[in-house]
């Protein structure tokens, strides 16, 4: 049973920073993507950014936050912590984010597309506003 559970939401001022974790257990081969997303209220989720392990580790990043945002993931044992860490943070940041995993034992296209994620958990709420 695979489980991801985030961590580190928080609401803040404009232009500070937050450290979102993302604890991720229980696979039994590596994921080929993992990923942030991102819901705002009245809006589709979106991409944030992923790191893409299906050849080279490569990352990826949505425009809006290409700058200010950094993700990785440390491998522990048989875990996973994904770690997203946001400066600079903007009111159009304030959002659900979300961690998910995907591709694993299987093949997928992009790590861009939330369809390639099988996995997700539950989110933190991130509020910016002064």
């Amino acid at each position: 049973q695979v489980e991801l559970v985030e961590s580190g939401g928080g609401s803040v001022q404009p232009g500070e920073s937050l450290r979102l974790s993302c604890e991720v257990s229980g696979y039994t081969s590596d994921p080929s993507c993992l990923g942030w997303f991102r819901q705002a209220p009245g809006k589709e989720r979106e991409g944030v950014a992923h790191v893409d392990r299906r050849r080279t580790i490569s990352t990826g990043y949505a425009d809006s936050v290409k700058g200010r945002f950094t993700i990785s993931r440390t491998r522990n044992n048989d875990n996973d912590t994904l770690v997203l860490v946001m400066t600079s943070l903007k009111p159009e940041d304030t959002a659900m984010y979300y961690c998910a995993v995907g591709g694993i034992g299987m093949y997928v296209r992009s790590c861009q597309s939330q369809s390639a994620y099988t996995y997700w958990g539950r989110g933190t709420q991130v509020t910016v506003s002064s």
